[in-house]
């Protein structure tokens, strides 16, 4: 498969990090983030690989010439074939692509050259070919949804809408965002009606044809069943700014990028919902009584920065005794993110049983009151998701506060803590007053 890497932006907003070169290859830890990515892709057998390039391109062609030499950073192979397209004029993010589309006859990658990141992209390719949609769209959670483009998919993983940061959104929304890594088929191009030849040439107003990747190619295929999203808690980092880049720096350093790989064992904290993230008041029912614990969002925070995944599992038997829909339960969780996410923290899944086993409920639903493997304390929930991420349960926690908490982390092989007042001992590792005393007494 071929990769097609966009390297040809100017980087204004990091200029006081380094303005004489490109911004691909400003260095984290002696080594160019451009040639990270190279490395990331050739590990993964993906090694045909076309650069767009124009701002500065020569000093990036002249570094990595065709991909057959060594690097001066390391000594080592780069082990890539590489192809450039030079912008003599500047194209839009994605005018390239029309001027090398002939070389583009089948799905491929497409990936910012300024970004970091270090993810399993035999297992995004996989995910793409299942769906057999015409693009696929990496996405993940952040700690900054509020001011970052949103994709609102339906449960097919379709995308439904693409809102970007100047669309007006949902008072609550799902926490997922568009990391810029994309697998695309080249019929993509021939949708939007943009003659390769009028790229790049003077229109009626005096100012070349560019051609923007979100707003004309991706965007309009929202709600065409055509385009999906893959959601993955690996790490992707735009580092356009100062405090982004030094914030990578310091990732790097602490192993925490290549960490993240889902081809590696991962570790994850399992959260309860109900009184341990939000208030607890019963079977919660309404929106409206859905309110975060004092110090949770600092606590989930504290988990994102330590590298462990977070993931609610929570039983809901509201579903099944008919007292709140699948759609309601939604939207309590897009809250539950909303304002999480105004607070810097973020959930990498949520995982729910919607099933209760005792009839006799007025309205309930009888296809969900069954005997079923995920509702705590049987540990499915936390099975589910340890096949979904590679998660090493006997190095993560399962966090709640009541006893079914305790045995589904135990019946799972998890570490066990219990929070909450005056809890008697059943069997957990440690108890903690809170969610945040959790965090600050156990992931140091």
């Amino acid at each position: 498969m071929k990769v097609v890497i966009m390297a040809g932006g100017k980087g204004t907003r990091i200029s006081s990090v380094a303005s004489d070169i490109p911004k691909p290859m400003i260095k984290v830890e002696g080594v160019p983030v451009l040639e990270r990515e190279i490395e990331c892709l050739k590990d993964q057998g993906f090694d045909d690989i076309i650069m767009t390039v124009s701002h500065l391109g020569n000093i990036i062609m002249d570094y990595f010439g065709d991909g057959s030499g060594n690097s001066p950073a390391t000594g080592k192979p780069f082990g890539v074939h590489i192809e450039y397209y030079f912008e003599k004029e500047p194209l839009g993010n994605a005018g390239a692509l029309f001027k090398i589309k002939d070389k583009l006859t089948s799905d491929f990658l497409l990936l910012n050259a300024d970004a970091m990141f270090d993810v399993n992209f035999n297992r995004f390719v996989a995910f793409h070919r299942k769906h057999d949609g015409l693009v696929t769209l990496f996405t993940h959670p952040n700690s900054h949804p509020y001011d970052s483009g949103l994709i609102i998919a339906n449960k097919d993983g379709s995308v439904e809408k693409w809102l970007a940061k100047e669309d007006e959104r949902p008072q609550y929304y799902r926490n997922r965002v568009n990391a810029g890594l994309h697998v695309i088929n080249p019929k993509v191009l021939e949708l939007v009606g943009i003659n390769a030849d009028e790229v790049g040439k003077i229109d009626a107003n005096g100012k070349p044809v560019k051609v923007d990747l979100d707003r004309q190619l991706l965007k309009p295929l929202a709600g065409t069943g055509k385009m999906f999203c893959y959601d993955s808690p690996e790490y992707v980092k735009d580092m356009g700014t100062p405090e982004r880049y030094y914030s990578v720096c310091k990732d790097c350093k602490e192993g925490k990028i290549s960490a993240k790989n889902l081809k590696n064992k991962q570790k994850a904290i399992f959260l309860d919902r109900d009184g341990t993230i939000n208030k607890y008041v019963g079977f919660l029912r309404n929106i409206d009584d859905f309110e975060l614990i004092d110090g949770v969002a600092e606590a989930i925070r504290k988990i994102n920065e330590s590298g462990y995944l977070a993931i609610v599992t929570t039983n809901q038997p509201v579903i099944a005794r008919g007292e709140v829909s699948f759609e309601e339960l939604e939207e309590i969780h897009n809250k539950m993110e909303t304002l999480l996410g105004k607070e810097g923290a973020y959930l990498d899944a949520i995982y729910y049983c919607p099933h209760h086993p005792h009839k006799g409920y007025e309205g309930e639903r009888p296809e969900l009151k069954i005997e079923c493997d995920c509702r705590k304390p049987k540990p499915g929930m936390l099975l589910n998701a340890a096949a979904d991420f590679n998660i090493d349960l006997s190095q993560s926690w399962m966090v709640g506060d009541g006893e079914n908490d305790v045995k589904a982390g135990l019946n799972a092989g998890c570490k066990t803590a219990l929070i909450g007042q005056d809890k008697e001992n059943i069997g957990q590792l440690v108890s903690e007053i809170s969610l945040l005393g959790f965090v600050k007494n156990n992931l140091q």
